[in-house]
């Protein structure tokens, strides 16, 4: 086997390496434009069942502090840290612990959702994205 031979099989592999990471890109990309879609779709339906606005909190990461954001909408877990904005946007409402999100208040951004909530957790428990926002929707405003 030359130099050649070594080369060649690099660049081979270079390129397969490159198209999975395009494939892997691509399938993310989908899921989170079908997830992002789920949510809008149930922040217009929570908006036509008028379910009950909140103004969302965000945890601190180590859950000893809850921060008041700018966000109006609906938690969509029990533990409170997912929620839904009214504009059908997702987010994931933990935060850093600091002086001026206590002071003025936390400003999360929306995160795009995924379809599976909880996948790879360490609990093992994981949910369609589907089935928490139906769930989420079918408790009405009877919601913890």
């Amino acid at each position: 086997m030359g130099a050649d031979d070594g080369s060649e099989w690099r660049e081979q592999r270079g390129h397969a390496v490159r198209a999975h990471a395009e494939a892997e890109a691509r399938q993310r990309a989908a899921e989170q434009a079908q997830a992002a879609e789920l949510v809008a779709r149930f922040a217009a339906e929570a908006s036509r069942r008028r379910l009950r606005t909140e103004r969302l909190t965000a945890a601190t990461y180590d859950g000893r502090a809850r921060y008041r954001t700018h966000l109006t909408g609906w938690y969509v877990d029990r533990a409170r840290s997912r929620g839904v904005d009214t504009e059908g946007r997702f987010y994931l409402l933990t935060v850093p612990a600091g002086l001026r999100s206590r002071l003025v208040g936390a400003r999360p951004e929306p995160s795009p959702p995924p379809l599976v909530v909880g996948r790879g957790g360490r609990d093992g428990e994981s949910l369609p994205l589907s089935d928490l926002l139906g769930q989420r929707l079918d408790a009405g405003d009877d919601w913890p």
